[in-house]
């Protein structure tokens, strides 16, 4: 699975910089730069949670996920009205933000879970030494 998150990761982020390209030579700059925007952050968190993998299991797996589907959803949705004039399906734009919302609240709640089972900290230790 952390091998499907970095694979987006890179997809995210090429195509994130693809559309900021687009947005700085043409096209409707609003749409392809807020594409390109939630692209961009979304790539980064992405392997985040392929790193945070060991420590938070299948809450990485299932977070990544969601976001995978909330990004593709978004983003793809302002690029394809703007590529092909038209949008992938109705309401896919808010359906793909509400996915997102929901990746970053599992995101958070992830790290709610672990903090109780380990005593607060990563390492289980219960000192102030939260390397992961």
């Amino acid at each position: 699975m952390a091998a499907l998150l970095v694979l987006f990761a890179g997809l995210f982020g090429a195509a994130g910089v693809a559309g900021a390209a687009l947005a700085a030579h043409g096209g409707d700059v609003r749409l392809v730069a807020t594409a390109a925007a939630i692209a961009l952050v979304h790539a980064p968190a992405l392997l985040g949670l392929a790193a945070l993998r060991p420590f938070l299991g299948r809450w990485a797996d299932t977070g990544g996920l969601v976001m995978i589907v909330g990004t593709l959803l978004f983003s793809g949705d302002l690029a394809a009205r703007v590529v092909l004039g038209d949008r992938l399906f109705a309401n896919a734009a808010p359906i793909g933000g509400g996915l997102l919302i929901a990746a970053w609240s599992i995101a958070a709640l992830s790290g709610l879970v672990q903090a109780l089972r380990t005593g607060r900290t990563g390492n289980g230790k219960g000192g102030d030494d939260d390397r992961v």
